[in-house]
């Protein structure tokens, strides 16, 4: 917990970096055409501006469970990766292979490869291999039934993670529970940083992948906060398929420079592998790495956004997710499972890194989950 010092000092900079807000797009745009013309949303600008000050702050205590059953010997889980070519994937599966070994588990992870017949010959050999848990990483369990209907009748536990659209547990798609983010918060604070920084004045591509129900709620939920505010406009929403990403986006980049040139002044991705294949053909079109564009990733805040991130290279921000926590988070859902207790029902608040607050790290790993998971099991 904050000091009441802390406290006080916060507040009273949110105020103020809100009333600074409001009164810059009081002032209007450099026209000086008139207060209503500062991107036509004076009041969605000072709350944007509020925020994503609070979700900069990396001065945060855990806020996770503090208790629990203690450590269920003995187990196997599979992580079943949509593909581990997906960073927030992968990153997650090393969260839960370093938590496995800490609770005295073993863990295995199986790549799906990123299509559909893949994920489910992946999801069919972890059953196979009667583990004590399953981890459906990344993809969606409608896609795989059969599978899932399989694992089910095994009595098998199964835990999401991006697996469906909302955190918790899912009778309907067969889930213990779904681990993410609250889906609205990240789109939220995401079209929030581009319509602050903007100062209410954006032209946006927004990079979506829409075969994955999760990434397409995100998008729409990202272009809903961005039309709060009349002067960002929307120019292009791109649908390319996370597989394909690395082929695709150059081609696409170039082809949106063609068409909007200094139009396109802010993008927005459900992921932040999308920037990594756009960089070469921003920097081929001289564009600086700095920016603009302006670019921020709704998820997933792998090594490589950081990177970018921190030299200032074709991204600017990130909405990441804790990665490592989550796979810690799913560890200890299994051993609630395990132990026939329910859900702790944890969600991780949503956070903004950039240059400025991210201290050179490579991954956002907030403090405290650690000691708390290995008290709660006894390790």
């Amino acid at each position: 917990m904050y000091s009441n010092r802390k406290t006080v000092v916060r507040a009273a900079a949110l105020l103020a970096a809100a009333a600074a807000l409001a009164a810059g797009c009081e002032r209007g745009p450099s026209t000086g055409t008139g207060p209503s013309d500062a991107g036509g949303c004076p009041s969605t600008l000072a709350k944007a501006g509020t925020a994503v000050q609070q979700a900069e702050n990396t001065d945060a205590s855990w806020t996770g469970p503090t208790s629990g059953p203690a450590a269920v010997s003995g187990r196997t889980v599979v992580y079943v990766a949509q593909t581990m070519t997906n960073p927030g994937v992968a990153g997650v599966a090393k969260g839960v292979e370093e938590a496995a070994k800490v609770i005295g588990w073993e863990a295995r992870v199986i790549d799906g490869e990123g299509t559909p017949a893949g994920i489910q010959a992946a999801l069919s050999q972890a059953i196979t291999l009667k583990p004590a848990g399953i981890v459906i990483g990344g993809f969606d369990p409608h896609l795989t039934a059969q599978q899932v209907a399989r694992a089910r009748a095994a009595r098998i536990p199964l835990i999401g993670w991006h697996a469906v659209d909302s955190p918790g547990p899912s009778e309907n798609a067969g889930l213990f529970t779904n681990i993410t983010t609250n889906v609205e918060d990240v789109a939220k604070i995401s079209a929030d940083w581009i319509i602050a920084r903007s100062r209410g004045n954006a032209g946006v591509v927004l990079f979506t992948d829409d075969s994955i129900p999760f990434a397409r709620n995100k998008s729409e939920l990202i272009k809903k906060e961005l039309a709060t505010c009349s002067g960002v406009r929307l120019l292009a929403y791109e649908n390319i398929p996370i597989p394909d990403a690395s082929s695709r986006t150059p081609q696409s980049v170039s082809s949106l420079l063609s068409r909007f040139q200094d139009e396109w002044t802010y993008s927005a991705a459900i992921n932040d592998l999308y920037f990594a294949d756009a960089a070469p053909a921003l920097r081929a079109a001289g564009k600086p790495g700095s920016g603009p564009p302006f670019n921020i990733g709704a998820g997933d805040g792998d090594p490589s956004a950081f990177q970018r991130i921190n030299s200032k290279q074709f991204q600017a921000a990130t909405v990441p997710e804790p990665l490592s926590q989550q796979g810690w988070q799913i560890i200890d859902e299994f051993n609630r499972a395990f132990a026939g207790r329910p859900a702790s029902g944890y969600v991780a608040p949503v956070h903004i890194a950039t240059a400025g607050n991210s201290s050179g790290a490579t991954s956002w790993d907030p403090a405290g989950y650690r000691e708390a998971y290995q008290k709660i099991w006894g390790k």
